[in-house]
């Protein structure tokens, strides 16, 4: 059973630009724009601390923490809200999922690859029906600005 979203694309940004984004920037590129986000712990190592708030324009608060189970430097990061530190199990989440994110040398580029693993075909639709395409699509293209102005490489225009 595969219970996989998924987006992939290239980036224009050397790999180590992007691992330097994600892990010293992550506020900046989260969550989509016109929202913004709070970043509470980025704990990079297995069973580290990873907390969040995103926040819309209107004020709306949605807080969410989790656990990270795999960072691997300039490689990979593999996330879950399915649990808490200390490996206790997070209760009442709307829809537990693992996001697995990928960074692969690519030419000069980066070839980014961010999924979200559902439990239940159930919990995916739900994903799914919250744009996540879109969003994560948004939120990569976010990430790549960052990342080219870590780099110090002029803007696209």
């Amino acid at each position: 059973m595969n219970h996989e979203l998924a987006i992939e694309r290239v980036l224009d940004a050397p790999v180590s630009a992007i691992w330097q984004a994600w892990r010293e920037h992550l506020a900046e590129w989260w969550c989509p724009l016109p929202w913004r986000t709070e970043l509470h712990a980025l704990e990079l190592q297995a069973g580290g601390r990873f907390a969040t708030t995103m926040i819309s324009p209107d004020g709306e608060r949605h807080d969410d923490e989790g656990l990270i189970l795999e960072a691997v430097p300039a490689q990979r990061v593999v996330l879950t809200n399915a649990l808490l530190p200390g490996w206790r199990p997070q209760p009442g989440n709307p829809f537990p999922f693992i996001g697995l994110f990928e960074f692969t040398p690519e030419g000069a580029g980066t070839r980014y690859r961010a999924a979200a693993r559902h439990w239940t075909a159930d919990d995916c639709e739900k994903h799914r029906a919250m744009e996540f395409e879109t969003g994560w699509l948004a939120v990569a293209a976010q990430l790549e600005a960052v990342a080219r102005r870590v780099a110090g490489s002029p803007a696209k225009a």
